[in-house]
């Protein structure tokens, strides 16, 4: 059976995450019943480059999934996207790829990317897709802080108590802050991520740019393996699943 890959970008603020679950709305379920007109009436099993928790967007988010028809990328996307109306997830490209090619399995990178609106107004226009936080953030500070987290660690501070990864150690190849105007922006990339970890980082930044905490205390936490002791977790409307980095690319259409 032919298998594609799908280049999806979704607004996850009314969904349930990417794992269909039961009768509760999930990107999965949708894509998979969007296809299975394409698939003998079957909806085919899609498995995602990274699952994303409710209210949770992405931009360049890859699954892959095996249809029984053997039909050009561009029809498969056009023909998914047709059926995905009128909800907010679109198949930005297609490609077909060999029957062993996994999504998750073969993917080299993955990128976050959180926005933090820094103003004391509340967003009118993307209430959805920000955190609003209303005290000014020390952007820099975040950012220095940040740099002391980079490269192979134990990250058990920074994921979630409910994480099924089987090891905590990731290498965080990328972590930096920015102020753009009225937002602060946090770029988090690695091979992989625990559940939880980009949400957890940025919940601990949050205390450094606030001035509560000093430059060093996200690497003491690092340290001291203890999720309790780190930052909150921020919320999931400001987090968007970038890219997912393949060698070589799918041939994108």
């Amino acid at each position: 059976m032919p298998r594609y890959a799908l280049l999806l970008e979704y607004d996850g603020t009314h969904f349930c995450g990417w794992q269909r679950q039961r009768d509760l709305p999930s990107i999965q379920k949708l894509l998979e019943e969007a296809a299975a007109p394409l698939n003998r009436g079957v909806p085919p099993t899609a498995t995602a480059s990274g699952r994303t928790d409710a209210g949770v967007h992405a931009e360049g988010a890859v699954a892959d999934l095996e249809l029984a028809l053997d039909l050009p990328p561009e029809r498969v996307r056009d023909a998914i996207n047709a059926r995905t109306l009128p909800h907010p997830i679109v198949v930005r490209a297609a490609a077909r790829v060999a029957e062993s090619w996994s999504a998750r399995f073969d993917c080299l990178g993955r990128g976050y990317r959180y926005r933090i609106l820094n103003r004391p107004a509340r967003p009118a226009m993307e209430a959805a897709k920000l955190w609003h936080v209303k005290r000014p953030l020390d952007a820099a500070a975040m950012h220095e802080a940040a740099q002391m987290l980079l490269g192979r660690h134990d990250f058990s501070a920074y994921r979630a108590a409910s994480c099924q990864a089987k090891s905590a150690i990731r290498t965080l190849e990328r972590l930096e802050v920015t102020r753009v105007g009225e937002e602060v922006h946090v770029i988090a990339e690695a091979r992989s991520f625990l559940h939880h970890q980009v949400r957890n980082l940025v919940g601990t930044l949050y205390e450094v740019g606030h001035g509560r905490r000093p430059v060093t205390w996200p690497h003491e936490v690092l340290e001291g393996l203890d999720r309790a002791k780190a930052g909150q977790t921020a919320p999931p409307d400001g987090l968007v699943f970038r890219f997912a980095r393949y060698e070589p690319e799918p041939e994108w259409v």
